[in-house]
C-alpha cells in the first residue's frame, strides 16, 4: 500500500481527539481511508491528505492553500479534494481539515455493515 504511515498516524490521532464513534479504516484508492459509519471520510494517498467535503464545500476547500481537486480517475470528483503535505503540516491545520470532512460525512446516513447486492435469479 502506498501511503505515508506517519501522516496516517496523525489522522488517527485527530480522529481520536474528536471522540468520533463509528470510525474504521479501509484500504482504498491505493492508500488508506478512514470511514465514518461506513462512509469514506478522509485518508492518505502517497503523502497527500484525501478529504470528502461534499459538493457544497468543494469550492471553499479548493480555495485553501495546497488543496486541489481529487482527480484520481483523471476527472475531478466534485466533493473530494487532495491536500499536499504543507497544507496539513501542523496539528491545527490537520484538525481543521478533519473537522471539515467530519462535518459533511456526519450528515450522511450510515451504511449497513455486510450489505450486499441481491443475487439475480436465473431464468
Amino acid at each position: 500500500m502506498a501511503y505515508d504511515e506517519a501522516a496516517a498516524a496523525r489522522v488517527r490521532k485527530v480522529l481520536a481527539g474528536e471522540q468520533t464513534k463509528g470510525v474504521s479504516e479501509k484500504p482504498m484508492f491505493g492508500g488508506l481511508s478512514f470511514l465514518l459509519n461506513g462512509n469514506m471520510c478522509c485518508g492518505i494517498l502517497k503523502d497527500d491528505l484525501v478529504l470528502r467535503v461534499g459538493p457544497d464545500l468543494h469550492d471553499t476547500a479548493l480555495a485553501r492553500p495546497h488543496a486541489r481537486p481529487m482527480d484520481f480517475t483523471r476527472r475531478p470528483m466534485r466533493g473530494f479534494v487532495y491536500v499536499a503535505p504543507p497544507g496539513f503540516a501542523t496539528a491545527a491545520l490537520l484538525r481543521s481539515w478533519v473537522k471539515l470532512t467530519l462535518g459533511f460525512v456526519g450528515t450522511l446516513p450510515s451504511k449497513a455493515k455486510g450489505r450486499t447486492k441481491p443475487k439475480r435469479r436465473a431464468g
